[in-house]
């Protein structure tokens, strides 16, 4: 009796586990309220539906069971890491905070990505192995891409881009499903893709390529010229790095810093912006050079603690802050670079922070995790995710986004290279943590 109680209660436990990985999962992709209204609140805040009661007490209440559960049964398995490190840049971004022109607003934003954080770090140990994190997963994946086509057939108004649209009429006849915008459905529609491809791997392959099939239909509607050019690009690159380990370094850092220079050297710099249209490039990149250059008269302002977390664009900040150059980018809704608007918001330390946490401890993890070669298709997901965030951001504002789903993605990538760095497997039975792995300094 005693070995059947226990085996009851630990699979009570694994099927409470698997819960909150569906529910964490269902809440950062499909959120409480999908197909948002663009013709109203939403065109000023795509995210303003979710700024309610509700959307507090679910955040909150998924929080406070994903931590009671990881102290409960998964005491085996550190997450967080670095600590020190994380703790710092959550410092930083609450002392940044403390000198924004809107404390109060930056501070609720901190404390959101502290949790966001948290729960990208928890959720990873929640399913028992690689299958069950493939299957759990997928079923969230398949209900967003089945809703967003049901939204294209029934809800057109609220799935399709409309012309009645207040901010970007011109963006008529694209899909973006249950997501705000379409180039959010169209970073949805890639990292689909790759859970889709590592689904057909490790667990079932016709619904692991009903999903890809199904993204990249949508994928193709959404208008997302970026995702969908980067998408085969991820694929190469990271089919090149798994091979070639001494390209990693090269590869992922000098293509960053080579696109930044070149993309952001147009915007600020006349010869570059020559040499860019030499080569055939559009040198605006989508008429973002206006909106760079805009945001570098606010970083001159404050370098060092910037204007404080997602507290510059759309508020007071541009008057008083970079509002000396006057230009239509004044209205954009972010600096649609994740880099730049790192500097901007969190100052010269918060971007040196960010880049070791999210890109050159992740190249370590990395070789770590191919020396090992352990659970291959796992890390594999998470190189892809990994680098196709790390891209986007380029061109992108998805660094420190609360709760949007690519942050999230990137955020347990980050932390997966990590465990799949720092791992060594265990017995088919028991299975203390996701993945069936345990690190070596638990």
């Amino acid at each position: 009796m005693p070995d059947a109680n226990g085996s009851g209660r630990r699979d009570g436990l694994g099927t409470l586990g698997h819960g909150l990985f569906v529910a964490i999962f269902a809440f950062y992709w499909i959120t409480i309220s999908p197909f948002v209204d663009l013709s109203g609140a939403g065109a000023v805040d795509p995210v303003a539906g979710n700024s309610n009661r509700l959307n507090q007490l679910v955040t909150f209440g998924l929080f406070g069971s994903l931590v009671l559960f990881y102290f409960v049964q998964r005491r085996g398995v550190t997450v967080l890491q670095p600590k020190l490190l994380i703790g710092i840049i959550l410092f930083w971004i609450l002392l940044t905070s403390v000198t924004a022109l809107h404390p109060d607003l930056a501070f609720k934003r901190a404390v959101l990505i502290g949790i966001v954080v948290t729960n990208a770090a928890i959720v990873l140990v929640l399913p028992r192995t690689e299958v069950d994190f493939a299957r759990l997963a997928g079923y969230v994946i398949m209900l967003a891409l089945l809703m967003s086509y049901f939204g294209i057939a029934f809800r057109p108004n609220l799935a399709i881009h409309q012309a009645s649209e207040i901010r970007e009429p011109m963006n008529a006849g694209l899909w973006r499903g249950i997501f705000p915008h379409k180039n959010s459905a169209a970073a949805a529609m890639v990292i689909s893709v790759f859970f889709g491809l590592f689904i057909a791997r490790v667990w079932s392959r016709a619904f692991g390529w009903t999903i890809i099939i199904l993204a990249v239909y949508f994928l193709a509607h959404t208008g997302g010229k970026t995702s969908t050019l980067v998408l085969p690009a991820i694929l190469v690159l990271g089919a090149l790095v798994e091979r070639f380990g001494f390209l990693r370094l090269p590869v992922i850092l000098g293509g960053l810093l080579s696109f930044n220079l070149v993309a952001v050297g147009a915007a600020v710099s006349e010869p570059l912006r020559e040499f860019v249209m030499g080569l055939g490039v559009d040198p605006t990149f989508t008429n973002r050079s206006d909106i760079w250059r805009y945001a570098f008269s606010a970083i001159a302002e404050r370098p060092f603690f910037g204007h404080g977390l997602q507290s510059f664009w759309q508020t007071e900040s541009q008057v008083y802050g970079g509002g000396t150059l006057e230009t239509w980018a004044a209205a954009a809704y972010n600096g649609h670079n994740g880099y730049i608007d790192t500097l901007l918001e969190l100052g010269i330390p918060g971007l040196i922070l960010t880049v070791v946490w999210l890109v050159l401890l992740p190249i370590r993890d990395l070789g770590r995790a191919q020396h090992r070669q352990n659970n291959p298709a796992m890390t594999r997901l998470f190189l892809r995710i990994w680098l196709y965030a790390l891209l986007i951001s380029c061109l992108e504002s998805l660094l420190y986004q609360g709760g949007d789903p690519l942050w999230f993605c990137l955020l347990f990538s980050v932390f997966g290279l990590r465990l799949q760095g720092s791992a060594r497997l265990v017995p088919a039975e028991p299975r203390p943590a996701a993945f069936a792995m345990v690190p070596r300094h638990a």
